[in-house]
């Protein structure tokens, strides 16, 4: 996994030199995202996230001293205290990005490193945003284990219970010369937490770890020794920041719990939260999406704009800057769940059979909050036509993240539909689904890097099609991180106003249910709806 492209140096800083990696054009000319490892590993876990950023920024990052290529200090005990890590970064800084402040994106024990520089004044002030991805902060995580323990609750003591069992290993560094002789004595480790990586997070790369994880891992237990017990011990009580913050929550992290999070806009009050439903690793396994995050925060910020603070448990937590694609997105469920997503903050397609309904969709869903959201006219039942859009939105927006199939039309009654109503329902509902799971699920799969589908079923004979086919999709998808969603709308014969479908649809791809039914709208809610549409003015 090498940095293509990359320009390295040696920046010297006390005792140490780092090795400094550049992509991008430097001198100025573009902002400066600095993207700070953790351990046991070297910047090259950033490869695919720093390829993507370089397109738009100017790109560094460093192996953290013992790590990688740059040089241990000696003796270590001391050394990889967290103001002698302030010390690297001011040096670095000071190297590449002169007298302009630096947008800091930090991974596990990056961001730890990078929780500290942002809440002192001596590096905060070379600091102009930071993105935070599976670090806390120690002195916030000492605060919250003494909230939890001085002020108990079942539901604190089990969250500080919990936590404390996920950090079983932070005990085992600190036990003296034993993790530096498994580290180093041990020549099948690479290739074992290869193995580990690919099991526990789907990682599959021969490039990564890098050869010196032996030596890495041996090194870096001093991360924990010379800063884990002096913060818990005694943690700031100022450990407070100013600073625009983006905090990215792995949401299946073994080592970190979400409710590890709980009240941090005490500590950052600008801050931005997302959420991913992946493990530790996010920066191998959804590259994609923290690049498009960092990016539009980092553009937000230069360009002056605040980022509005998310509310914990959002929609916007999980599908700002995601590609959503809609059919029947012209009226009805597929409109109102179009709008949802762009609401959320995501890049929409409306893709409906009338292209004067998807332009309005679209018109809609930018004024809702999604700017960039655009209209495609399509037949999906025109198999051709479906896998023409799929290479165009491909090529010009990228893999979508979330796919939803909307068809309109599916008569209730096999008995009663006109005839060829029902075969052009089919070709649209059924057919149309296989279409599209053809034309845009196979690039999912193929980026291995999630993604969602949902298909909505709207009641009679056409669902149970629709049913079977979600069934096959989820089974053929397994093990891959997609998910495979069918939204009932119409089972219960009771009117299900399109909000609700819209709503069903986020919740199905949220909590990642496999099927979810629609909640009709209550009778005495429908007559209210009607009394307030006869009283108004245009009634």
């Amino acid at each position: 996994m090498a940095l293509k492209g990359a320009r390295e140096r040696m920046v010297r800083s006390g005792e140490v030199d780092l090795c400094v990696a550049e992509l991008g054009p430097a001198g100025g000319e573009r902002p400066t995202v600095v993207l700070l490892h953790g351990y046991p590993d070297t910047k090259e876990i950033w490869s695919e996230v720093a390829g993507r950023l370089a397109e738009r920024f100017h790109v560094v990052l460093y192996d953290v001293r013992g790590h990688g290529r740059s040089t241990a200090p000696r003796p270590p005990r001391g050394g990889y205290a967290l103001e002698r890590l302030g010390d690297d970064f001011l040096a670095v800084t000071e190297a590449v990005s002169p007298g302009r402040p630096v947008h800091l994106v930090g991974h596990d024990w990056g961001s730890v490193q990078g929780w500290d520089f942002v809440t002192r004044p001596r590096t905060a002030v070379r600091i102009a945003s930071f993105t935070t991805i599976s670090g806390p902060s120690l002195d916030h995580f000492s605060h919250w284990m003494r909230r939890g323990l001085t002020r108990p609750s079942p539901r604190r003591t089990a969250r500080v219970l919990g936590q404390a069992a996920r950090s079983w290993y932070v005990a085992a560094l600190h036990v003296p010369v034993v993790p530096e002789l498994l580290w180093r004595v041990t020549p099948a480790l690479t290739r074992s937490w290869r193995a580990l990586l690919r099991k526990s997070e789907g990682v599959e790369s021969e490039e990564y770890p890098t050869s010196s994880l032996g030596s890495d891992g041996a090194r870096g237990a001093w991360l924990y020794r010379d800063n884990v017990r002096s913060s818990l011990r005694i943690p700031r009580a100022d450990a407070r920041t100013d600073l625009p913050v983006q905090l990215v929550v792995a949401l299946r992290d073994p080592f970190l719990s979400p409710s590890l999070h709980d009240g941090l806009e005490h500590w950052a009050p600008r801050l931005v939260r997302r959420t991913l439903p992946v493990g530790h690793a996010v920066p191998l396994t959804r590259p994609d999406q923290l690049a498009r995050w960092v990016t539009g925060f980092v553009t937000d910020v230069e360009a002056g704009r605040t980022p509005s603070p998310t509310r914990p448990g959002s929609a916007a937590e999980r599908f700002a800057g995601q590609l959503v694609l809609v059919t029947g997105a012209g009226g009805g469920a597929g409109r109102a769940t179009a709008l949802a997503f762009a609401e959320a903050g995501a890049r929409v397609v409306c893709v409906d059979a009338d292209g004067e309904d998807a332009a309005a969709a679209a018109e809609a869903a930018r004024a809702a909050g999604a700017p960039n959201a655009w209209a495609e006219e399509l037949d999906v039942a025109d198999a051709g036509a479906v896998e023409r859009l799929a290479e165009r939105v491909r090529a010009e927006r990228g893999v979508v993240d979330v796919l939803v199939h909307a068809p309109a039309g599916l008569p209730g009654s096999l008995l009663d539909a006109p005839p060829g109503a029902w075969e052009r329902a089919l070709g649209s509902g059924v057919g149309g689904a296989v279409h599209m799971a053809r034309a845009f699920v196979r690039p999912m799969a193929e980026r291995a890097q999630g993604g969602h589908v949902v298909h909505l079923a709207a009641g009679g004979a056409g669902a149970a099609g629709t049913v079977a086919l979600s069934e096959a999709l989820r089974t053929e998808l397994a093990g891959r991180g997609i998910g495979v969603s069918t939204v009932r709308t119409a089972r219960t014969g009771r009117r299900v106003p399109p909000e609700r479908v819209a709503a069903a649809v986020l919740d199905a791809v949220l909590h990642g249910r496999s099927e979810v039914e629609a909640a009709p709208e209550r009778p005495a809610a429908r007559l209210l709806s009607r009394m307030r549409k006869d009283r108004s003015p245009s009634a």
